[in-house]
C-alpha cells in the first residue's frame, strides 16, 4: 500500500488543528487510517474536493461541524449487545463487586462512551435485578458519559424504538423498565433519577473518581497507542481498589500493562491492582549523607539541631540517646540526663508507637522508614498526630538513626476538610447536574404543552370562524325563509280571494258542478249537486264518482267520462234518467268537459248536470262557462 502524499497530511493536519481551534475537538490522538476514512467519507458526501475545499465549507457553514462530529464519532451501541459478556457481567461480576462493598455504601458506575445511552439502561437493569429497585434508587449513582452532545442528547430521553429494544431485551425486560409513549418506550423516570449523563472527553477532562465499575466498550479501539496508555491511567485513577473494568472484545493493550489484571474470564472484564505510584521502585537505594563528627561537633551544627522546629533524636547502633533537640525533650518529657541512657529506658520509644523494632529494621536494612498518622495524647489532655521518620545515618559500625516527630494534626485536619469539601462539591455537582437535567425536561415537556395548547387555540380560533360563517350564512337563509314565508302569505291570500271567487261562481251558476280528477275522485262537489243528489260536499270530496251512492245512472256516463279523460273526446252531452234525493224521477241533461291546465295536458274533467225542468239555455250557458274555465287553465 503506498503511502499517502505529504501534501495531504499537511491538510489533514491543518483541517485537525482548525477544528481543535474553532470546536475544542482535538482528534489528533484517533488512528491516522480511521481517522482519514472517516472525514474522507464526509468529504465525498458534501462535495468538497480537498482538505481545503473542505475546511473553507466548514467556515462558511457551521452546520457541517455537527455532520462532521456524527461521521468521526461512530455511535454503535444496544442494550446488551454481546449478549453473553453482559450476561457474565450480571451472573458474577456484579455479584462479586457488591460482595466487596459494605451493605448500605454507595455504588458508583461509569460508561464512559456512553453514545445514545443504551449502554448506561442495560447496567441500571443489570443493577436493579442484583439490589432490588429500592436500594438502586437509595445507593446507586451511574454516569454516562459521551463526547457527543447529540448522541447525549437522545440518552437523556431515554427513548427508543419499542420494536428495536424488544428484540434485544425481550418483551419482558421492556414490560418491566420502560413506559409505552406513541409507538416508542421510554426509560421509567423513578430509576432514571440516579443516572447523569455529561460530555466528557477522556483524554482532556479529568475522570470520574471513586467508581467501582468502568464500562468502556469499544471505544479505546480508535485511539492510537499512546492515547490508550493514557486513558487507560485515567481510569486505573478512577477506579476504586478493586475495582473493576468492563472492556470491548476489540481492546487489548489492557492486557499488556500492570495497572489491570484479568478478572478470569473470556469476557474482556479486568480488576485494578494495587496502586504502586507510592512505593520506590526495587533496586539499591542511596545512602544518606555520614554526618560527620567534625560538623557535629561545631556550635552552628549544634545550633541548628537545637532550634529545628521539628522534634528530632539521633539514637546511635548500640540503642543509646546520642541526642534530643529541645522541641523533642519538650514533647517527649526528656530530661538533660536521659542523653546518653538506653533508647528502650524511654516512654518514647514504645509511646504514642512501638519503635523500638522499627529501629532495629532500618538498622538492619539501612532504609529510611515512614510511620504516618500517629496520634499522641500530649501532657494536657489535648490530642496531636505525628509523622514519624526513621533515618538510617554513619555507616554500618558507627551509625545510628535519626528520629523525627512532624506535627501533622492541624495538615491532617486541612487535608480532612479539604476531602470533605471536594466530596461535598462533587455530591452539590451531581444534584445540580440532575436538576438541571430534571428542569430541561420538564422545561421540554412545558414546550411541548404549550406547543399542544397553541395548537389547540388555533385550531378553536379556526372553529370559530367556521361557526361565525355557518351563523352568517344561516342567517341569510332565514332572511330568504321570511321572504319566502311573506310570499307565501300572499299567495295564500290570493288562493283565498281565487277560492272565494269560484265558489261564489259554482253558488250562483244555478248547474250542479261536479270536478273529478284522472282517477275520477272528486274534488269539486257544489251546494247545487248537494241540492240535486243528497249528498253533502265534504262526504262527496275524496270519494270515487262512480263509488257514491246516487241516483245518477253511471253506466251510460261511464265511457263518455273515461273518453273526455283520455282527450279523445272534447265534449260529451247525455240525456240520462235519474232519481233525486226525495225520490223523484227526473230527466238529467249531463254535460262533461275536460279540465286542462296546459296544451295537451288534461288533469281532470268538469260534469254539468241539470233537470229536464230547468232551462237549457242555463245549462248550455253553464257549459259554456265550463269551456272559458278550462281555456282559462290552458292560458
Amino acid at each position: 500500500m503506498e503511502a499517502a502524499p505529504a501534501h495531504a497530511d499537511a491538510g489533514l493536519d491543518g483541517l485537525l488543528d482548525y477544528v481543535r481551534q474553532v470546536r475544542g475537538f482535538d482528534f489528533t490522538a484517533y488512528k491516522r487510517p480511521s481517522l482519514t476514512r472517516r472525514i474522507q467519507k464526509r468529504m465525498v458526501a458534501a462535495h468538497a474536493d480537498g482538505y481545503p475545499a473542505y475546511q473553507a465549507l466548514l467556515e462558511a457553514e457551521p452546520d457541517e461541524f455537527a455532520r462532521l462530529f456524527d461521521t468521526i464519532l461512530i455511535n454503535v451501541t444496544g442494550f446488551l449487545r454481546d449478549r453473553d459478556a453482559w450476561d457474565h457481567l450480571g451472573a458474577v461480576v456484579i455479584p462479586r463487586m457488591l460482595d466487596d462493598r459494605p451493605h448500605d455504601a454507595p455504588i458508583r458506575v461509569w460508561s464512559a462512551g456512553c453514545a445514545s445511552g443504551q449502554e448506561v439502561y442495560s447496567l441500571a437493569m443489570l443493577l436493579c435485578d442484583a439490589l432490588g429497585e429500592g436500594h438502586f434508587r437509595e445507593r446507586v449513582k451511574l454516569y454516562g458519559t459521551d463526547a457527543d452532545d447529540g448522541a447525549l442528547t437522545q440518552a437523556r430521553q431515554g427513548r427508543y424504538s419499542r420494536k428495536v429494544a424488544s428484540e434485544s431485551l425481550g418483551e419482558i425486560l421492556v414490560e418491566q423498565y420502560f413506559e409505552t409513549v406513541d409507538d416508542d418506550i421510554v426509560f421509567r423516570k423513578d430509576l432514571r433519577r440516579s443516572m447523569i449523563f455529561g460530555r466528557h472527553d477522556l483524554l482532556r477532562d479529568p475522570p470520574i473518581s471513586r467508581v467501582d465499575l468502568l464500562v468502556c466498550r469499544n471505544t479505546l479501539m480508535y485511539f492510537n497507542a499512546d492515547a490508550q496508555r493514557r486513558i487507560l491511567d485515567h481510569f486505573h485513577f478512577a477506579l476504586n481498589e478493586g475495582g473493576f473494568l468492563f472492556l470491548g472484545t476489540s481492546e487489548a493493550l489492557v492486557t499488556r500493562t500492570n495497572l489491570f489484571a484479568s478478572e478470569g474470564s473470556k469476557h474482556h472484564v479486568f480488576q485494578k491492582r494495587p496502586s504502586l505510584g507510592a512505593e520506590r521502585p526495587p533496586g539499591p537505594r542511596p545512602s544518606l549523607p555520614v554526618l560527620a563528627p567534625r560538623l557535629m561537633a561545631s556550635d552552628l551544627a549544634a545550633d541548628a539541631f537545637e532550634c529545628s522546629p521539628v522534634a528530632q533524636l539521633v539514637v546511635n547502633r548500640d540503642g543509646e540517646v546520642e541526642m534530643a533537640n529541645r522541641h523533642a525533650r519538650a514533647l517527649f518529657a526528656i530530661g538533660s540526663g536521659d542523653v546518653g541512657r538506653p533508647f528502650k529506658d524511654l516512654d518514647v520509644s514504645f509511646r504514642p508507637f512501638e519503635l523500638r523494632s522499627r529501629i532495629e529494621q532500618v538498622l538492619a536494612d539501612r532504609r529510611p522508614l515512614t510511620i504516618g498518622d500517629v496520634v499522641y495524647e500530649l501532657p494536657g489532655g489535648a490530642a496531636e498526630v505525628l509523622e514519624i521518620r526513621i533515618l538510617p545515618i554513619g555507616v554500618d559500625q558507627a551509625g545510628g538513626v535519626s528520629l523525627t516527630f512532624a506535627q501533622v494534626g492541624r495538615h491532617k485536619v486541612l487535608r480532612e476538610e479539604l476531602e470533605r469539601a471536594q466530596r461535598e462539591l462533587e455530591t452539590a455537582y451531581e444534584e445540580l447536574q440532575s436538576t438541571v437535567e430534571e428542569l430541561e425536561t420538564t422545561n421540554e415537556e412545558l414546550q411541548s404543552t404549550n406547543e399542544e395548547l397553541e395548537t389547540t387555540n388555533e385550531e378553536l380560533q379556526s372553529a370559530n370562524e367556521e361557526l361565525e360563517t355557518m351563523n352568517e350564512e344561516l342567517q341569510s337563509t332565514n332572511e330568504e325563509l321570511e321572504t319566502i314565508n311573506d310570499e307565501l302569505r300572499q299567495r295564500s291570500l290570493e288562493l283565498n280571494e281565487v277560492n272565494s271567487y269560484l265558489e261564489t261562481i259554482l253558488s250562483s251558476i244555478g248547474v250542479a258542478v261536479i270536478v273529478v280528477d284522472r282517477d275520477q275522485t272528486v274534488q269539486v262537489w257544489n251546494s247545487e249537486s248537494t241540492e240535486l243528489w243528497g249528498v253533502r260536499a265534504d262526504e262527496a270530496s275524496g270519494q270515487h264518482l262512480f263509488g257514491l251512492d246516487i241516483g245518477l245512472p253511471m253506466d251510460g256516463l261511464r265511457t263518455s267520462l273515461r273518453r273526455v279523460l283520455a282527450g279523445d273526446q272534447e265534449r260529451a252531452d247525455l240525456a240520462i234518467e235519474a232519481v233525486n234525493r226525495r225520490g223523484r224521477r227526473l230527466s238529467i241533461n249531463v254535460t262533461c268537459v275536460p279540465l286542462t291546465l296546459g296544451p295537451d295536458q288534461v288533469t281532470g274533467a268538469i260534469l254539468l248536470t241539470a233537470a229536464d225542468g230547468a232551462s237549457a239555455d242555463g245549462a248550455r250557458a253553464a257549459g259554456r262557462r265550463a269551456d272559458g274555465a278550462g281555456a282559462d287553465g290552458d292560458r
